[in-house]
């Protein structure tokens, strides 16, 4: 049986940095699908084509968690793939207000659902990381 792991006491500085990533990140994630609706039905969008849009978004997502869980266990940066994660998030968002057409925000709902399949584990494992197995 290994030996158990030192305590590890991170900095309150990289706890609060984490803890505010997640904050805004939440405060992202949550209000995008709501704000997407809304935004493409000023744009004349209907009912039907933004029920298909966010179900492919959803369809994507659901598929990508397994694979999303794979990609940050393999990466040697687990702040890389979520810093990869937010700037996808964040251009995805751009194409829907540039290019309110339906090729480019399908593309972007596919771009957004299969970057949040990698910030939850991400988050995971940068607070693992940080805190260490017994502390989680």
């Amino acid at each position: 049986m290994p030996a158990p792991e030192p305590s590890r006491q991170p900095s309150s500085q990289s706890q609060r940095g984490l803890d505010w990533f997640i904050f805004f990140l939440a405060d992202v994630q949550t209000g995008f699908g709501p704000f997407v609706a809304v935004y493409l039905t000023t744009q004349k969008w209907t009912q039907v084509e933004i029920g298909f849009v966010l179900s492919i978004g959803g369809i994507v997502a659901l598929l990508g968690q397994m694979p999303g869980g794979a990609i940050v266990d393999a990466a040697r940066s687990e702040k890389m793939v979520a810093g990869a994660a937010v700037a996808t998030i964040g251009c995805a968002a751009l194409a829907y207000a540039v290019w309110p057409i339906f090729p480019v925000v399908v593309a972007a709902a596919t771009l957004h659902a299969l970057a949040s399949c990698v910030l939850g584990p991400a988050i995971a494992a940068i607070s693992l990381g940080l805190v260490g197995p017994f502390a989680i």
